[in-house]
């Protein structure tokens, strides 16, 4: 059980309601998480507003589905793992392998491989990344824009499998539990 209560979407503070309006009508429910972060509306508006904005951004979905994969396996975080499996097998089509390669920091692409083991230093160094792994990265074919995007990507997720692992949110996807 959650150990911050999870108020349904009518039970939330009325600024949140219009941002989890939002999340409901992208993707059709609003999940625990969203509705656990609206109990402060600032949190879920930057929240909100920093995924949109990487979304936009150069990296496709599915290399920021199986970033979320890598961090969320290195956090332990069950929540995002249940949440990123199934948004990597429903909304970015990867299958069951890649999705395994990807808690693992790994795939069967050069180029995705780099982007994983980068984002997987990133959170396992604290930012703290050697010369020889940006490098690395930039010899797989990333520019400036996509360096800056992984490790934002990687902020992003570690900000929710923080607040996930802290409120033990009760996961409201196929539960898929850390190694």
């Amino acid at each position: 059980m959650s150990r911050i209560s999870i108020p349904t979407v009518e039970q939330s503070v009325e600024a949140s309601k219009p941002l989890l309006a939002a999340v409901k009508q992208q993707l059709g429910i609003v999940p625990n998480l969203m509705k656990l972060v609206g109990h402060s509306p600032a949190a879920l508006e930057g929240y909100l507003s920093l995924n949109g904005a990487l979304n936009k951004g150069k990296l496709d979905a599915a290399l920021r589905e199986r970033i979320a994969l890598t961090i969320a396996e290195f956090n332990g975080c069950n929540y995002c793992l249940s949440a990123h499996t199934y948004l990597g097998l429903n909304v970015v089509k990867m299958t069951e392998a890649e999705i395994a390669a990807a808690r693992d920091h790994h795939s069967s692409d050069t180029k995705t491989a780099a982007a994983l083991h980068f984002a997987f230093r990133v959170a396992s160094e604290r930012g703290r990344v050697s010369d020889a792994d940006l490098v690395t990265l930039r010899q797989a074919g990333f520019d400036e824009a996509e360096v800056v995007e992984i490790v934002m990507v990687v902020a992003l997720n570690v900000l929710t499998n923080y607040i996930n692992n802290v409120a033990q949110t009760d996961i409201d996807f196929p539960v898929v539990s850390a190694k």
